[in-house]
């Protein structure tokens, strides 16, 4: 549709799709009392900016996908989210709030591929399900990342997919960092 701005919604809309349009901004009216939107996906288009609160307010907000774009910070988000596929943005090591995901208890699947990052968003809640940080500029990881140091009977069963390839990590100096984890990272081991 060459959309360049979120048109008027209904406020009744729970899902909205605007992929391969021409959309640069989220202003934080574009999605205001909008209280049954659960899915927003907005992949390749040329956001580079969304409003601090244009989407953290929406209390059935489960999924976001704004994939290929060209965001340089993730704004907050509610708790309820349970999908968030950033990949392909320039997020960088500044673009994501420090805890963003912590209170995010409904969180399965987390995708930052393709974005410069250089660490691993911790700490990362107990439903993650799935965790994609490939081609990256992640060079280290703390023991105490996936798993609680202080309880070695703690089993994280949940995170079963992990990717950290394309990243200058070498997986195998912190064997401890997933010793929980029913499946080793995807990754560099030499």
């Amino acid at each position: 549709m060459k959309l360049e701005s979120v048109p008027p919604l209904p406020k009744e809309t729970t899902h909205f799709y605007a992929r391969y349009n021409k959309i640069t901004k989220i202003n934080k009216s574009d999605f205001a009392h909008m209280n049954n939107l659960k899915k927003i996906d907005l992949t390749s288009n040329r956001i580079s900016v969304i409003d601090e609160d244009a989407l953290f307010g929406l209390p059935a907000l489960e999924e976001l996908v704004v994939r290929e774009n060209k965001m340089a910070q993730l704004p907050a988000l509610p708790a309820t989210m349970n999908l968030i596929d950033a990949s392909h943005n320039r997020l960088g090591s500044k673009g994501i709030q420090n805890e963003a995901f912590k209170d995010m208890h409904n969180l399965m699947y987390l995708y930052l591929t393709d974005n410069d990052i250089n660490y691993i968003p911790v700490p990362l809640p107990e439903s993650l399900r799935s965790l994609h940080l490939q081609n990256n500029n992640i060079q280290m990881m703390h023991e105490d990342t996936f798993c609680n140091m202080k309880d070695f009977n703690y089993i994280r069963n949940a995170l079963e997919d992990i990717r950290l390839d394309g990243n200058p990590i070498n997986l195998s100096k912190t064997p401890q960092a997933y010793i929980c984890l029913p499946r080793v990272p995807i990754g560099d081991l030499i």
